[in-house]
């Protein structure tokens, strides 16, 4: 089975519950939330059948090779959650950059998860081209950062 792009359905219960912080947020009328969860984005394979069905991180079908760390790279996240109308959006400050990587085997997609949660909470995953790199930088671009656009979106 190929990855399938996905926002998990394990991270639509979380964020009810409160379990992902993508911004710090002053005092509300239940908690005060004054520190941003740190998030990483790993890439998997294209035979690793990743999707909406995972609930968190791990390692398998995730890539190996020459400087890539099992788990991926940090997700820059300077830009604070919002809303334009009835959709709010987050997408990271930043591309994710993995750099001077040797990816031999074809990978088509990357899960944003929380690695501050103790379980690392899968987020979302996205999926493009079918990629190997040798000894080159591999960088996602992020989109526009709106409610049309955003890598989050919740309509």
């Amino acid at each position: 089975m190929a990855n399938v792009q996905a926002m998990c359905t394990s991270f639509k219960t979380e964020l009810l519950n409160g379990s992902h912080a993508f911004g710090a947020q002053g005092a509300n009328a239940v908690r005060t939330v004054t520190t941003k969860d740190t998030f990483k984005a790993a890439l998997y394979l294209v035979s690793a059948s990743r999707g909406a069905a995972d609930t968190v991180y791990n390692t398998t079908g995730e890539v190996t090779g020459t400087n890539y760390t099992a788990g991926g790279v940090a997700v820059t996240n300077a830009t604070a959650p919002t809303a334009t109308g009835t959709t709010a959006f987050w997408t990271p400050s930043a591309s994710i950059v993995y750099t001077t990587v040797t990816l031999s085997t074809a990978f088509d997609a990357v899960l944003i998860y929380n690695d501050a949660s103790t379980a690392k909470l899968a987020c979302s995953l996205h999926t493009f081209g079918s990629q190997t790199v040798t000894a080159g930088t591999f960088t996602l671009t992020m989109p526009v950062n709106d409610s049309s656009n955003a890598l989050i979106r919740i309509a």
